[in-house]
């Protein structure tokens, strides 16, 4: 199988010939500080559906430009469900994309909590129809985390394109 950017790339263009439309896709990322766009835009014509990306790193940025609500982190946690699928839905609004995906999480090697170790990673997807999170614990390094959490976003939202395209 292709790399998961390729097929995503695939997927969305199989839609826009099936449709006529092309699915637009954005990230608000986190701790992979922009490495699922990169992934993303690596593959050339991805400027038909890849609109852009924030990397909201800091509390600031997450609730001033994505609209992840103070009393979410102050609950939750910036680790956590809650703040991903915020950061993937204010993303949608703020990108104006069909489809956002987002990550956040602690990609070591400091930064753990006895109820949050290195190596965990919430994930966001918010689209029209769904907005699912999922929950990842790496045993990486930095580097290493960062490299598995961007490919389990692209694979979501791989499955989530494959589901959908399935559908119509």
């Amino acid at each position: 199988m292709a790399n998961l950017e390729a097929e995503i790339g695939r997927l969305i263009r199989e839609y826009h010939a099936k449709t006529g439309k092309w699915l637009t896709i954005g990230t608000v990322e986190s701790a992979t500080g922009g490495r699922i766009a990169d992934r993303i835009t690596n593959v050339p014509g991805s400027s038909d559906y890849f609109k852009g990306s924030v990397v909201a790193y800091s509390n600031d940025i997450k609730t001033a430009l994505t609209g992840v609500k103070k009393t979410t982190l102050e609950d939750y946690g910036a680790v956590s469900e809650q703040t991903a699928l915020e950061m993937a839905q204010g993303g949608r609004k703020l990108l104006n994309v069909d489809i956002c995906v987002s990550d956040t999480g602690i990609a070591g090697p400091s930064g753990a909590t006895p109820e949050k170790p290195v190596g965990l990673f919430y994930l966001g997807l918010a689209a029209k129809d769904e907005s699912l999170s999922e929950k990842y614990v790496f045993p990486g390094n930095r580097r290493g985390n960062k490299r598995d959490t961007a490919e389990a976003a692209l694979n979501m939202l791989n499955q989530y394109l494959l589901r959908r395209i399935e559908a119509r």
